[in-house]
């Protein structure tokens, strides 16, 4: 991390003008491959050469989302990227562009804005290289808003759908389970004060195993590249593990009108973070056959639809198994 300049030469997005907060970030976020026309007027152009063009929407929000205390402006670009992107990626698509909307109070640093711009095209270049942001909005909010759009490119192919698994194919994952979750835990559990709000992570408090979970947690790198893989191969369906693999398991399982049978030995010695923990960006895929994609390791079998939608080793699977943000935040848990 790099020291926080002095306020005297880091002013406030409410001591500049929302013209030259733009010029700062897009100084920063470099030029989507795909865009004819960027940031600067009242909307993009993104090429398609496919015809189609693959759109989501994620937003992060401080408090259910993140936490200002754990997570620096580079964090929270990168996070906002990469989290989208893998919506993205479990179409099928390669990621083309991005939308970025920040809803800031008007004493945020400039300084931390442009971390964040920083975090944003260097999760791209890393992640997706050729996306960039090409566009988005500015306004005051008393809650820091961070809230991405993602566009991508099918480049000729059909999308991959949750909908489309069928009895006899292999389940399939790309990317770890349970880790971003064992960050998470580490943050609530060691970085919070006697009132429960949250503190700064002290590198010393941190042990050796700890530091890849935190990673995952505030910097997740989710396998894009593989989602155009996993469909050239021949993926019937597809998604990002965002929620917990029980979940979104659940979620491909009922679009698809199938049972979803997990093998037990696939999650190691912890089936309860890696079924439920939130956050992973793994991508689930499902295979006719056994013709897996590279990156790919397989986890289970689709079978004919039963009583319980997913199932651990043929036994119906009964955790709630995720996040759901309107049954699982609790505003005064820190």
């Amino acid at each position: 991390m790099h020291d926080a300049p002095a306020p005297e030469t880091d002013p406030t997005v409410g001591e500049l003008s929302e013209a030259e907060v733009l010029r700062r970030i897009a100084a920063r976020t470099g030029r989507a491959a795909a865009a004819h026309v960027g940031p600067g007027d009242d909307a993009a152009v993104v090429a398609a050469p496919s015809g189609s063009v693959v759109a989501t929407t994620d937003t992060l929000v401080h408090g259910p989302d993140f936490r200002l205390a754990w997570s620096s402006g580079y964090d929270l670009g990168w996070k906002a990227a990469a989290v989208n992107l893998a919506d993205v990626a479990a179409m099928g698509a390669r990621p083309t562009a991005l939308l970025v909307a920040l809803a800031m109070p008007n004493d945020t640093r400039i300084s931390f804005v442009e971390r964040l711009a920083d975090g944003l095209r260097e999760a791209c270049d890393a992640l997706a290289p050729g996306c960039a942001v090409v566009g988005g909005d500015l306004t005051v909010s008393a809650t820091l808003t961070v809230a991405v759009t993602a566009l991508g490119d099918l480049e000729g192919r059909d999308p991959v759908l949750r909908s489309g698994a069928r009895p006899g194919d292999v389940v399939a994952l790309a990317g770890e389970l349970g880790m971003a979750a064992r960050g998470l835990a580490v943050l609530f559990g060691r970085f919070r004060d006697a009132d429960g709000a949250p503190v700064p992570v002290d590198p010393g408090r941190v042990a050796a195993g700890e530091s890849d979970a935190l990673a995952a947690q505030l910097r997740p790198v989710p396998p894009i590249g593989l989602g155009p893989m996993a469909a050239v191969a021949g993926a019937t369906a597809m998604m990002d593990v965002s929620d917990g693999l029980g979940l979104d398991a659940r979620r491909m399982a009922d679009a698809s009108g199938v049972s979803i049978d997990l093998d037990r030995a696939a999650f190691g010695d912890d089936p309860v973070t890696a079924l439920a923990g939130g956050e992973d960006h793994a991508l689930l895929a499902t295979f006719a056959g056994d013709a897996i994609a590279p990156g790919f390791r397989p986890i289970g079998r689709v079978v004919e639809r039963g009583e319980a939608p997913v199932l651990v080793g043929g036994l119906p699977y009964a955790g709630a198994g995720g996040w759901d943000p309107y049954r699982d935040w609790d505003s005064a848990a820190g």
